[in-house]
């Protein structure tokens, strides 16, 4: 998935990600795949009333399905409630850590031009690059439109994921967004896994190129990470453990507080502070 610098420009200046439906019209959610297409069928005839074209509509549902696996992964994150030496224990801190200090090493003058710009030390991010991908080795192989397009059906968190599917219209509608993609099991995108609106909202050039590609750029994605965090109220040459200033800005990652503190903790370690 690539933006361009200007394409980008004009999505967040044309207010593109700003387009919500109507409450009073928006398609019924449901919890089984039984009202799926029905759902899918209602939400195509709102949004195009909404002014997203019906060519983007059709390119962009062609392959959309019921993603069970999808429903599987959000209702089993069962992980984010164990304790911290278990969540370390479940997600590998202690390779991510190891490795994490190899890839601040291989990668030292990347992460010295991240924080210069954002403020944002390399600890962090390395600690999200590894817990999310395991340094962009595994992204996901499930099909993105239709991982967000069953969050937005499910009730679960509708509105939250209908706002999600709008941005990933946008994002075809531009030509940024396949509509093959395939991705992690919530529409996640790239080596640190963007949500789709994140990826307007903070994605940057970070190797010069000018476009954004979270998927094959190791330096726009981990920019982008280091630009998400300073957006959600990182400050540059203060702390990040918990009690300190930047912790909070980790929570706008990931809301799970196990996460935050291993994020802040694998992050300590490779920071070596």
């Amino acid at each position: 998935m690539r933006m361009t610098k200007s394409g980008m420009a004009a999505l967040v200046a044309g207010g593109l990600l700003l387009v919500t439906p109507f409450a009073a019209n928006a398609a019924a959610c449901g919890n089984s795949s039984a009202g799926f297409e029905n759902w899918m069928q209602e939400f195509k005839q709102e949004a195009q009333a909404q002014g997203v074209s019906a060519s983007v509509l059709d390119r962009a549902f062609a392959n959309v399905h019921y993603n069970q696996p999808t429903i599987r992964a959000d209702r089993g994150q069962k992980s984010f409630k164990l304790s911290f030496e278990d969540f370390m224990r479940k997600r590998g801190g202690q390779a991510i850590i190891t490795r994490g200090k190899k890839m601040k090493q291989a990668n030292a003058a990347l992460f010295a031009r991240i924080e210069k710009r954002y403020g944002v030390p390399a600890g962090p991010i390395i600690a999200i690059w590894g817990m999310e991908t395991g340094f962009g080795g595994f992204m996901g192989d499930q099909h993105t439109l239709s991982a967000v397009s069953t969050l937005a059906y499910d009730c679960r968190r509708s509105d939250y994921f209908t706002d999600q599917l709008y941005a990933a219209l946008k994002l075809v509608g531009e030509g940024y967004l396949s509509p093959t993609a395939r991705g992690a099991a919530h529409g996640e995108i790239g080596q640190t896994q963007f949500m789709p609106k994140n990826v307007v909202n903070f994605g940057v050039d970070g190797d010069g190129d000018g476009r954004v590609d979270l998927v094959g750029s190791r330096a726009d994605a981990l920019a982008s990470t280091a630009n998400f965090l300073k957006g959600h109220g990182w400050q540059p040459g203060l702390g990040y453990q918990p009690g300190e200033p930047n912790f909070a800005a980790i929570g706008g990652w990931n809301d799970a507080a196990v996460y935050q503190q291993a994020i802040a903790y694998i992050g300590k370690q490779i920071d070596g502070q």
